[in-house]
């Protein structure tokens, strides 16, 4: 454990959990905001909701391996701890949870490459149990990505038992993350409460992510497109003039493509099952957006995801 003007940061399991429980002896309610690091507005935004929430926040920072597939390349995700660490101090976040590892390496092992999903050692001997939210982890980013919310769910419920957080908080951009967490923790009888944040975006509408810094200068102009497309859509169902799935969807996809996009889904469904729906208007709905746009890398590509809720005021 290391102290920055009052910032504890910690990189031990126990020692972190120690230090929750001495402040929950004290009366003190904790938020934690769990990320992977490379901090930016929209992360911050969080911390500053989680300040509201609780006398206490405590920020974690841990590039997941088992949210990466073999073709996804974990060792070049972005990582600047010491910017990250500025950033959440100047915050005033008390304590940032930095483990080296979540799971026990195999013998041998230099990284946690060895985690990742898709590897010969991806089920070392020393850790073979993992989480799964059995429906809502399918549909959407689950068709192109089926290990991705078993990896969430699983690093989220060590998380959850390290720090033993009173409310955690996340961001709507990843949508179906956070109705996965919040199906977790009621499923599992977790003391958490669980709360989705509005997506923050830039002024162009693009929603903040950390992977906008990998875009090409053209596609960092056309990206918008995806949230127009969003917009128009939630015009066209609450004003009546479309309410059909396929036509939204079809209509979606095609100005996305047309910015240069190439699609993963475009996808309508029912804001808390994440179901299909057979008619956007009769309830609330979400439009839930993945599409590939041009890298800096030189064949590259960085996947962006958006969303919108429709007729919000139904029932969410």
């Amino acid at each position: 454990m290391s102290v920055q003007n009052e910032m504890h940061i910690f990189s031990s399991a126990s020692e972190m959990r120690n230090w929750s429980r001495q402040q929950k002896q004290k009366g003190k309610r904790i938020a934690l905001v769990p990320t992977m690091g490379y901090l930016h507005e929209g992360h911050l935004s969080l911390v500053e909701a989680a300040k509201e929430l609780a006398d206490i926040v405590v920020s974690s920072i841990y590039v997941n391996p088992t949210q990466f597939a073999a073709h996804e390349d974990f060792g070049q995700y972005p990582r600047q701890p010491e910017v990250d660490r500025a950033k959440l101090k100047a915050m005033g976040c008390s304590a940032v949870f930095e483990p080296t590892s979540l799971y026990v390496k195999v013998q041998g092992a230099e990284s946690e490459d060895v985690n990742v999903v898709g590897k010969e050692s991806m089920h070392p001997e020393s850790h073979e149990t993992f989480v799964q939210v059995e429906r809502l982890q399918k549909p959407l980013c689950g068709g192109s990505r089926p290990h991705f919310f078993r990896g969430v769910a699983t690093v989220v419920t060590k998380l959850f038992h390290i720090v033993e957080p009173d409310v955690a908080v996340f961001g709507r951009k990843d949508y179906q993350q956070w109705r996965i967490i919040e199906r977790m923790v009621r499923d599992l009888d977790f003391g958490v409460e669980v709360v989705g944040m509005p997506i923050c975006r830039e002024q162009d509408g693009l929603a903040m992510s950390s992977r906008n810094a990998r875009l090409t200068a053209e596609a960092r102009q056309h990206a918008p497109a995806i949230y127009k497309a969003l917009r128009w859509a939630m015009q066209a169902v609450e004003s009546g003039a479309e309410k059909n799935p396929g036509t939204i969807q079809d209509q979606v996809r095609g100005m996305i493509e047309q910015a240069g996009g190439k699609m993963d889904y475009a996808e309508l469904v029912d804001a808390k099952s994440l179901q299909p729906i057979l008619d956007a208007s009769l309830q609330t709905t979400l439009l839930a957006v993945a599409a590939l746009f041009p890298s800096k890398d030189s064949q590259g590509t960085v996947r962006l995801i958006d969303n919108i809720v429709i007729n919000e005021e139904i029932l969410l």
